[in-house]
């Protein structure tokens, strides 16, 4: 059973990977770099400081860290668990992919998927109430997370798990800032 989700998993990085052209490489190496997200990010910080003051801010801004810290460091342990090559290492597919970027680390799960979930659910729970399209945050770890499988860095599993790690942990940070922060307000 395990094998035969591995191999969809692996069709499917074909599938994806090869819909890219490489007049659009340049602009996928952008979008995977987190410092070309800092305009985003201040615009994010910037509604959060308008509802919440420059207290709750302060607040905000140590659970996002701490949010970041975790899931990043549970993405690596997993990595490192697991073992899984990545695309652009894989023997059995890394000469049929586009491989825009490569990287001898470990693939299984995606730090990129998690850690942006993470912090786009955690920046949606708190901004829902005040903002009618806040769903559109959820855009953020889409774009960025895929930019991984446009490479050649993360099979689409590996993003998906990330997806459901950081969405998990995002929400149970969200909770915790509430029940602590927010509630004694």
């Amino acid at each position: 059973m395990l094998e035969k989700i591995i191999d969809l998993d692996k069709e499917l990085l074909v599938f994806l990977n090869g819909l890219g052209s490489s007049s659009f490489d340049g602009l996928w190496l952008m979008i995977t770099k987190p410092v070309y997200w800092t305009p985003f990010f201040l615009l994010i910080f910037s509604f959060v400081q308008k509802k919440l003051g420059w207290k709750n801010f302060g607040y905000y801004l140590l659970f996002t860290a701490l949010l970041v810290l975790f899931c990043d460091q549970s993405a690596n342990l997993f990595k490192w668990y697991f073992e899984r090559s990545r695309p652009c290492n894989d023997e059995e597919i890394k000469t049929i992919i586009r491989i825009v970027k490569s990287s001898p680390s470990y693939s299984f799960f995606s730090g990129h998927a998690t850690n942006s979930m993470a912090t786009a659910v955690f920046a949606f729970m708190i901004l829902k109430k005040f903002y009618k399209h806040t769903y559109l945050l959820l855009l953020f770890p889409l774009l960025f997370a895929y930019s991984r499988i446009y490479l050649g860095l993360h099979f689409p599993l590996d993003i998906m798990t990330g997806y459901a790690f950081g969405a998990t942990f995002g929400f149970i940070c969200y909770k915790l800032f509430s029940k602590f922060v927010i509630r004694n307000s």
